[in-house]
């Protein structure tokens, strides 16, 4: 198995798992503040890697090295969801899932000033027919959805959330050194990110109140800890390496997807031909974009 195939194969296997973050956060939803939640997470996180961090002389020594460019990297980690959770409060989840199908363009946009990465026509045009199919998705193929659809002030809001993701994936690229460890610079992602959400919760008065998460939500929480934040951002940060953040983000488009098939295994829901088509579109757009040089 050839680097490029198995960095391809390790990104699919993270979209499936932010997809399942998904259904678990929905399980969470209003036990407690979002950002308070999120900081659970980066913190519990890294309490997992802390031994195997500082019980290994090569990674203990690495920590203060990478601990910078890594502040900066969970800085749009951050910013992301802490831009997601403040739109919500004035926003649906319906608008923030079709603004979220603008990421891989923007992706690309910011590549050509930060990674000096050219866009050709095709390519601006592939990104145009993923949106279009992930919004059929994201719409449910209703018309009226969509013709409904107007921006609001949260949406303005994760806009600039989802130019943060677009740079979390640039940075990840850009701040790469050859001698990086990944667990050193995924443990000091999760670091920095406690730190700035610690900030945000500071600043915005937000009460903890971790002790509310128990009973069945603590298997939940476990998900979201290991599955959609240990192993994604490991895999996040090893695959954007390795084929570079263009064809990282392409994968958005299989959002949507691996969030139907996930719902219809676990949950026996199945979508209509209208949400079909507009998966089969999405998908083709993600190939062809992959398959771009």
């Amino acid at each position: 198995m050839t680097q490029n195939l198995k960095a391809h194969l390790l990104i699919l296997l993270a979209t499936f798992l932010v997809a399942g973050s998904f259904i678990a956060s929905a399980k969470l939803s209003g036990v407690i503040d979002s950002i308070s939640l999120t900081l659970f997470r980066f913190f519990v996180a890294s309490l997992f890697l802390a031994p195997i961090i500082f019980f290994n002389k090569k990674y203990r020594e690495k920590v203060l090295s990478t601990m910078p460019r890594a502040m900066i990297i969970s800085l749009f980690y951050s910013l992301y969801f802490i831009g997601l959770f403040k739109a919500l409060e004035t926003t649906t989840a319906l608008n923030t899932g079709t603004l979220f199908t603008l990421v891989p363009l923007l992706t690309g946009i910011l590549c050509i000033f930060f990674l000096k990465e050219k866009m050709s026509l095709k390519q601006l045009f592939i990104y145009l027919v993923g949106i279009i199919g992930t919004c059929i998705v994201v719409f449910k193929a209703d018309i009226n959805l969509f013709l409904d659809f107007s921006l609001n002030q949260g949406d303005i809001i994760f806009l600039f959330a989802i130019v943060a993701m677009a740079l979390y994936s640039i940075t990840l690229k850009l701040l790469h050194k050859k001698d990086d460890e990944l667990f050193v610079l995924v443990f000091c992602t999760l670091i920095g990110g406690c730190i700035w959400m610690f900030l945000t919760l500071e600043i915005l008065d937000i009460p903890l109140e971790w002790e509310k998460i128990e009973g069945d939500l603590i298997f939940y929480m476990l998900y979201l800890i290991i599955g959609a934040t240990l192993f994604t951002l490991y895999l996040y940060q090893q695959g954007s390496i390795a084929i570079g953040p263009k064809k990282l983000m392409a994968y958005v488009y299989l959002n949507p997807i691996a969030v139907a098939l996930l719902m219809f295994i676990f949950e026996g829901k199945v979508v209509n031909l209208g949400v079909l088509l507009g998966i089969i579109i999405s998908t083709f757009a993600t190939i062809v974009l992959l398959k771009q040089k």
